[in-house]
């Protein structure tokens, strides 16, 4: 292994660079190479087995672009197949998992939400941090469905967007949190809207920032860290769709990124 090669980041689309923007941000002497499965998209209403399978798919595509460390950029991948990948290959990974910890000890109405898909809501991982950290919270779930949808099909800002998601608020509004925990990589980039929609006391946390943070971690720990005076590599991002939303969504174009379509 060299440090040299790639950080590989998969996610089931393109949600997934939101936590790439945060590695690329904190390590940009770091070769990134990104999987959108938007084929496949999304994983959180699939069954556990094929979710185990997808991520097995792109975990084998990022080894054979020559990945060092792989990036489970995807909260229900994270919380149903990590421990499966973990033991099947010799890599190491990063994965995300909503970041109901700082929401738990910083709430001040002992009452959170938690907006998620439905294979994270419902994993043993999600069940288990939930009951750790927040025994004495009211924590309240909602399955964010449509969303991911409507994020890959590129209504960020649509007028559907909008009164989808204020429809699916509707149990934080009744419950008055004060948190609100992201449980999917897409959602970040709903943050805009998310912030025009609830009052303005609600704080919203997402993990891409400490993701990121544990990136860095392990691959000091592992002597991978790229040398901060190599000339900044352009990353590669690659989808099995049309590339359109994932030029849009990461700025390729205007900052000189590769985006290309491939088939896995």
């Amino acid at each position: 292994m060299s440090n040299s090669q790639p950080i590989g980041i998969f996610d089931s689309g393109v949600g997934g660079t939101s936590i790439w923007k945060e590695i690329h941000e904190l390590l940009p002497a770091e070769k990134t190479i990104y999987l959108a499965d938007s084929k496949n998209a999304p994983y959180g209403e699939k069954p556990i087995e094929e979710i185990k399978n997808l991520s097995r798919k792109n975990t084998e595509k990022l080894l054979e672009m020559g990945a060092k460390i792989i990036v489970v950029a995807c909260n229900t991948a994270t919380t149903n197949a990590i421990k499966e990948l973990r033991n099947e290959y010799m890599v190491p990974f990063i994965g995300i998992e909503p970041a109901i910890k700082p929401a738990a000890l910083n709430s001040k109405s002992k009452t959170i939400g938690i907006l998620a898909t439905r294979g994270t809501l419902t994993s043993t991982l999600f069940s288990q941090t939930s009951d750790f950290y927040a025994r004495n919270i009211n924590v309240v779930e909602v399955e964010g469905r449509g969303l991911v949808e409507l994020i890959e099909a590129g209504e960020i800002d649509s007028g559907h967007m909008r009164s989808h998601l204020l429809g699916l608020l509707e149990p934080f509004f009744m419950n008055k949190i004060d948190y609100l925990v992201l449980g999917c990589s897409h959602y970040p980039y709903l943050i805009p809207l998310l912030k025009e929609l609830l009052p303005k006391e609600v704080v919203i946390i997402d993990s891409g920032e400490a993701v990121a943070r544990q990136t860095k971690a392990i691959l000091s720990a592992n002597n991978l860290l790229a040398q901060a005076k190599q000339a900044h590599p352009i990353p590669e991002f690659f989808t099995n769709t049309n590339p359109k939303v994932l030029e849009n969504l990461t700025g390729a174009i205007s900052m000189g990124y590769k985006v290309s379509y491939l088939d896995f």
